[in-house]
């Protein structure tokens, strides 16, 4: 990979993941949802923050517009990261079949290849977190933008699982596997419930459902 794909323009990263080429794939199109996500709560809090009638969370909503801040950075650099990860697992296939060496170059670029969707759903969790926190604190009429960046990382968390899984499945090193694999169930198991929850609590709200 000779471009960074984190400075292509919108329509330029769109037209890269269309097109017939390896990276961007599916890994980078997670890590940018996941920051959009996050942005989103972002959004809202700069909406709130310096209202006076949220005074009284100021200093709180500034710790969370600090913390979303670097969840976002965290997630537009795993966009590069995923692609180069994908590029060094793609280059240990290509290695010749009757070298000895082959078996332990493909382990080790598919065991690194886990890190980066993993990393994801790790960052995802805390962009969900903060979601979730702004819900409560933010400005009320920023509760849609809310609920849209909550929903946005969770099919960030979702699809980065998918990144995780097809690479731990190769892996030899079924110890190692299982062990990626819990903690990404883990993190499935707790925030995709919590985030429909949330989803669901501002549709009612929005459509003022009592």
């Amino acid at each position: 990979m000779t471009e960074s794909l984190t400075g292509l323009r919108l329509d330029e990263f769109c037209s890269a993941l269309a097109a017939k080429r390896a990276v961007p794939g599916g890994g980078g199109a997670a890590a940018l949802t996941g920051a959009l996500g996050v942005a989103l709560c972002s959004m809202a809090g700069n909406f709130t923050v310096g209202k006076p009638a949220y005074a009284h969370v100021e200093d709180e909503l500034k710790r969370m517009l600090a913390e979303a801040e670097d969840v976002q950075k965290h997630l537009v650099a795993l966009v590069d990261e995923d692609a180069r990860a994908f590029e060094r697992v793609s280059q240990s296939w290509r290695i010749p079949k009757d070298d000895p060496a082959r078996a332990e170059r493909v382990e080790e670029a598919t065991r690194n290849a886990c890190q980066a969707p993993l990393e994801m759903m790790r960052q995802c969790g805390r962009a969900l977190k903060l979601l979730e926190e702004m819900e409560e604190a933010g400005s009320h009429l920023l509760l849609s933008d809310v609920a849209c960046g909550a929903l946005l990382c969770s099919a960030a968390l979702e699809a980065a699982s998918i990144n995780v899984f097809v690479n731990t499945t190769s892996l030899h090193d079924r110890a190692l596997a299982h062990t990626i694999e819990s903690e990404a169930d883990a993190l499935l198991d707790t925030w995709l419930p919590r985030t429909r929850a949330l989803a669901t609590r501002v549709a009612l709200r929005v459509r003022e459902v009592v």
